[in-house]
């Protein structure tokens, strides 16, 4: 159990000492994308002006809105899966209590067309 413990302390890996990047969803795919965004950009302004301090600090400013954009797409992405995720197991639940009596929404359907 301790070394189990001990693993996953040594996988973890924080950012700035608050954001641990195993535990919080996108945060691996953010950085992963911010820093190809970072080498993409750094080495595209270097490749058209041949400015080194310059093609850095685009570097850094590409890697700031590629990781932030990416942040925000995989978060919103995320929180309408776990929206969906609620809707159907409220449906399932529903389904499982309401499932053979007078309020199944399946019998009410059946007589609905039989009386027509």
């Amino acid at each position: 159990m301790e070394t189990e413990d001990k693993e996953d302390a040594k996988k973890s890996f924080k950012i700035l000492g608050i954001l641990d990047v195993q535990k919080v969803p996108c945060a691996r795919e953010s950085i992963l994308y911010g820093s190809l965004g970072s080498l993409v950009v750094g080495t595209g302004y270097f490749l058209a002006t041949s400015r080194v301090k310059r093609s850095f600090d685009f570097g850094v400013g590409g890697f700031i809105l590629t990781t932030l954009g990416y942040w925000f797409y995989c978060r919103y992405n995320y929180a309408k899966l776990r929206i969906q995720q609620r809707i159907i197991q409220e449906g399932i639940k529903n389904k499982i209590i309401y499932e053979g009596t007078q309020f199944d929404p399946v019998i009410k359907e059946k007589n609905n067309q039989s009386g027509n």
